[in-house]
């Protein structure tokens, strides 16, 4: 692509950005993870309790302090103390169908964001839709577990392993800046197939890639800027009191999924500049049934 259209893009983008109002999709995207993330965090709970690794659940959850705010943390980590009980199963037999609904709704919503992203309706059945939120919510987060475990591995780990299996030293040597690497890339291709998968559009899966790379990018760099803002500067309980830290976790989720979204925007107008300014969907919406006027029929008898 050269400069000029590549420019191009980037100036549509920002129109789009206006246009589309991402700020305001990427505030309810943040108000429905947040409904999203408790049953989603006690459903994961329930699964890992099952996987052969000691304690993965509370190692994830220590991965995730990398990115989120240290008080939110604190409120996610209270909330599942109350919320889990150490007995295996429960939430396996017990509510299960409620807690997967309440779970899938945020990808749901992400759903109905990517199409707005991609300036496309959405034609396919509300059914196919919600099976497809749920299929994100468990492809998506076991994306995301395997870059969390990645992370929480630590350096030691390649000098382990390469004794373990006989490794050259050099793996041991690179581990420390490859399980950044692998993480990170677990977690483009995570926002890869939701850009494949959840927006009503015909597109090849290596195009998602620009704006999945940007929207990382962008991701990590908020997400640390935030961590330094609110541990350095900002004081939310002596604005919200209690609230603080929940509203620590929003803005953190709203900056997420803002920078998710400028990403999908970006794909949008590399795809329309593709296609030259069309976009195929995935399901074509229904023909409307032309209903013949009386006076063409009593014309035509």
């Amino acid at each position: 692509m050269a400069f000029r259209e590549f420019g191009s893009v980037l100036r549509k983008t920002y129109q789009d950005i206006q246009n589309n109002h991402t700020m305001a999709m990427a505030a309810g995207l943040s108000y429905y993870f947040v409904m999203s993330l408790f049953p989603a965090l006690i459903l994961a709970a329930a699964i890992v309790a099952y996987l052969p690794v000691p304690d993965l659940f509370g190692k994830t959850l220590n991965a995730m302090q990398q990115f989120v705010p240290p008080d939110s943390m604190g409120v996610v980590r209270s909330v599942l103390k109350d919320v889990i009980t150490p007995s295996r199963g429960g939430f396996l037999t017990i509510g299960l169908i409620g807690t997967i609904w309440a779970a899938s709704g945020g990808f749901a919503s992400l759903i109905e964001a990517l199409n707005v992203a991609y300036d496309v309706p959405e034609t396919r059945p509300v059914w196919k839709t919600r099976l497809l939120a749920i299929g994100l919510m468990f492809v998506i987060g076991g994306l995301m577990v395997f870059a969390a475990v990645a992370m929480f591995l630590g350096p030691q780990f390649g000098a382990w392993l390469a004794a373990k299996v006989h490794l050259s030293w050099m793996f041991a040597r690179v581990w420390p800046v490859l399980r950044w690497a692998i993480s990170i890339a677990f977690t483009v291709l995570a926002v890869e197939l939701m850009f494949y998968w959840a927006p009503n559009v015909k597109q090849r899966f290596w195009s998602t890639l620009p704006g999945a790379a940007v929207g990382i990018g962008f991701w990590i760099a908020a997400s640390y800027a935030l961590s330094q803002y609110f541990q350095h500067f900002a004081n939310f309980n002596k604005t919200y009191g209690a609230l603080g830290a929940a509203i620590a976790l929003m803005v953190w989720l709203y900056w997420s999924w803002f920078f998710i979204l400028v990403g999908a925007e970006i794909n949008s107008e590399l795809l329309k500049a593709q296609g030259h300014g069309r976009i195929e969907l995935k399901e074509p919406p229904p023909r409307a049934v032309y209903a013949r006027p009386a006076w063409e029929e009593d014309k035509a008898a």
